[in-house]
């Protein structure tokens, strides 16, 4: 997904969330800002550990953090 979104997208700049390359869903073109599915980043951290523990870091450590106005979207897709 990360590629054809480079590929459309060429001229425009996203912020990445490091390691949930294989999580990402979309674009919301307003900010060009990158969706991303929760649960499949929660099942790229359970590869590191429990699912507890990817539920705290995700929430903690990566869904929690603002990086400006290109900060990613979290869908939580799962609840």
């Amino acid at each position: 997904m990360i590629n054809q979104i480079i590929d459309q997208y060429s001229e425009d700049e996203f912020l990445k969330a490091d390691g949930f390359d294989d999580a990402i869903i979309g674009v919301e073109q307003d900010e060009m800002r990158l969706i991303y599915s929760v649960s499949k980043c929660i099942a790229v951290l359970e590869k590191e550990m429990s699912q507890e523990e990817a539920m705290e870091f995700f929430t903690f450590n990566v869904s929690g953090a603002y990086l400006g106005k290109k900060t990613p979207i979290w869908c939580w897709d799962f609840l």
